[in-house]
């Protein structure tokens, strides 16, 4: 029997996402301009902190997912994390964005402890969100809506985060460019915005159900759901493709503020009701109100040409006019801001195929082994997300290493290439990756749906 989730449901669904987006885009936009610029930690030193802690939270995903599937509680199995992590992700947040009195190692020490700190609450909220797209419904389209409806609000969550940071930072720093107040102004800036996404937490919390059951009462052990995991070849290509769409994602994003500070060389655009709008931010809202459009896209071009197709064009697009970008002058501000609408179109349809992809690959799973493992397939996204931006931060700061930057300076000609570089054929790279792997994918929408029929069947036959 089909549930019909009401319009309010899928907005309190959207909700938990763009809490989770609002920092996301944080720290893939901001934080090692943050540690480079205004900690005052080295760009090597910032990007092998960026690897280390988060090679070994990626494989704390996995570990979260397993425990909310074992969760039994009256609120389901997923939706406790979403209300008991909600505050300690505001927190932690604010003090990853907080400079302490150190020297140098002391400031490195202390970007150590509340980045794994953050990246493990940000796990602890965000898997068992992520998990519940597949209980939430069972009917693919309906899948298709909700992960729209979900990344609509992330982008809609970065947008707003993207909007609100520099005018923050900026209004609580007093305008002023001293070290000690920036600082402060990051640190009151991000508390804002962590106290919009505790909110927004608790609304989805409040907003969602819990519908989808296993046919039976499951006692699998872990290395039971491990062992389904790793003989399930769609969830290995999925993965691969999410990680390479996320290197080419996070280069980019991690790139931007380099570019404009050190290639552009330009600061403002014009002013807004008395507020600066810089030429960097002008490029972040146009990246993200086309990331909003082509989320909007994805749901009924993917129901017409099925996902893996729309996910095909999408990327090849996005590779194209990636490598492009490496020949635009710095002059050339209207054709760099088209080429970004145009790219961010493209990844902003991707990921909600990948996110509806994951629910039927736990439907797949389920179909094949008899078991349902729901937290751990969904946990294996976040961990593609985290592994990809894993990557592609460290990488971002040992590639402004290697090409001869330094903070705050004049750049020689082969760094601001280097940097030009970042934002064309590096990332491009990490495109054609995920090309690749998803031009392997066997679940097709018939398959899909074949699979859910036969589930149901099982369902009826045990009751």
């Amino acid at each position: 029997m089909h549930n019909y989730i009401t319009l309010r449901e899928k907005i309190g669904y959207g909700f938990g996402d763009m809490a989770s987006s609002m920092f996301w885009k944080l720290f893939g936009m901001y934080l090692l301009f943050f540690y480079t610029d205004v900690m005052g930690i080295t760009a090597a030193a910032a990007g092998t902190m960026l690897l280390v802690t988060r090679i070994w939270d990626t494989f704390f995903d996995p570990v979260v997912g397993t425990m909310a599937d074992r969760t039994q509680s009256r609120w389901g199995k997923f939706r406790p994390y979403i209300l008991y992590m909600a505050a300690p992700f505001g927190i932690i947040g604010v003090l990853t964005f907080t400079t302490p009195g150190y020297g140098t190692s002391g400031k490195l020490i202390y970007a150590y402890i509340t980045y794994s700190a953050m990246m493990m609450v940000y796990s602890l909220i965000n898997v068992p969100y992520a998990s519940l797209l597949g209980v939430m419904s069972a009917n693919a389209k309906e899948r298709n809506t909700l992960a729209s409806f979900r990344m609509s609000f992330a982008f809609g969550g970065s947008l707003l985060a993207v909007t609100l940071i520099e005018p923050l930072v900026s209004a609580f720093s007093g305008g002023s460019l001293q070290p000690a107040n920036l600082q402060r102004g990051w640190q009151m800036g991000v508390a804002v915005i962590a106290l919009i996404c505790v909110l927004l937490f608790l609304l989805c919390f409040v907003g969602v159900k819990e519908r989808v059951q296993p046919i039976q009462q499951q006692s699998t052990s872990l290395k039971d759901d491990l062992k389904d995991l790793w003989g399930n070849r769609p969830w290995w290509i999925l993965l691969g493709a999410g990680v390479a769409a996320l290197l080419f994602n996070s280069i980019r994003d991690g790139a931007t503020l380099y570019y404009f500070k050190y290639y552009i060389q330009q600061d403002t655009a014009f002013l807004l009701a008395g507020t600066k709008v810089s030429y960097s931010m002008l490029y972040l809202l146009v990246g993200q109100s086309a990331n909003m459009l082509g989320v909007m896209l994805a749901s009924p071009v993917g129901n017409r040409i099925g996902k893996k197709s729309t996910y095909l064009y999408a990327m090849v697009l996005a590779s194209l006019f990636s490598m492009l970008f490496y020949w635009l002058d710095k002059e050339q501000l209207v054709l760099i801001y088209l080429f970004q609408f145009i790219i961010s179109i493209c990844a902003g349809i991707i990921f909600p195929l990948l996110w509806s992809m994951y629910a039927d690959i736990a439907d797949y799973s389920e179909w094949k082994n008899n078991r349902r493992a729901t937290g751990l397939i969904f946990s294996s996204s976040s961990m593609a997300q985290k592994f990809g931006w894993t990557i592609g931060g460290a990488l971002t700061g040992w590639l402004l290493a290697c090409f001869g930057f330094q903070a705050n300076s004049i750049q020689e000609h082969s760094t601001r290439q280097g940097i030009v570089l970042m934002l064309s054929f590096l990332p491009a790279a990490g495109s054609l990756l995920s090309i690749l792997f998803i031009a392997l994918y066997p679940l097709s929408e018939n398959r899909i749906a074949a699979i859910t029929l036969e589930l149901a069947a099982r369902k009826k036959q045990i009751n």
